[in-house]
């Protein structure tokens, strides 16, 4: 699949994604991207955060790809069951432990915890060895549970611009090569 030939959507997490994120620098660059826009960024509520990526999947014309960073990782998987239209993929960053009670802030908890069931279409999961927000022995459990392939990004924090990856071209080429196994 190439990135014409779907609807990118671009899920952020929470406090949204800066002009130095990764994904604002995608969004920017694919032509066939737009982001989940939220009504309120630094008080998610899942509902909320849920219904508006569901209404951006089911207003779709082409397959949907999801490229989800953090807690927009567990609001995707909370909105599966809901989507009407297909998902090529899903590329997904990060993915927080939302029901580790150590959770800063603790509204954050409300998304946990993740549902459990393999999911309905290919998807690749990215996590760190030292994420804050969540164990990549968590991301691995999880990971194997929704039967996504796990990539280890090593000792990267959290994947976002404060960790150093603005840019981010490691995970430009993973993007593509996972693009481009998906069927349109």
């Amino acid at each position: 699949m190439k990135a014409s030939e779907a609807d990118i959507l671009i899920v952020p997490g929470y406090t949204n994604s800066g002009p130095d994120h990764w994904q604002t620098r995608w969004e920017q660059k694919l032509g066939s991207a737009r982001r989940v826009e939220q009504a309120e960024w630094s008080k998610p509520v899942k509902e909320d955060w849920v219904k508006r990526l569901v209404e951006e999947v089911n207003a779709s014309t082409k397959p949907v790809v999801l490229v989800a960073h953090s807690l927009g990782v567990a609001t995707a998987i909370h909105a599966i069951p809901h989507f009407e239209k297909p998902i090529a993929g899903a590329f997904f960053v990060a993915p927080p432990d939302v029901a580790n009670p150590e959770i800063r802030p603790k509204h954050l908890m409300t998304f946990g915890p993740y549902p459990r069931d393999p999911l309905p279409f290919p998807t690749l999961t990215i996590a760190s060895r030292n994420d804050p927000f969540g164990s990549y022995e968590h991301a691995d459990d999880i990971a194997n549970a929704w039967g996504s392939t796990l990539i280890d990004a090593g000792e990267s924090g959290h994947i976002n611009a404060e960790s150093g990856h603005g840019p981010w071209p490691e995970g430009t080429m993973v993007f593509a090569q996972f693009l481009s196994k998906l069927k349109v």
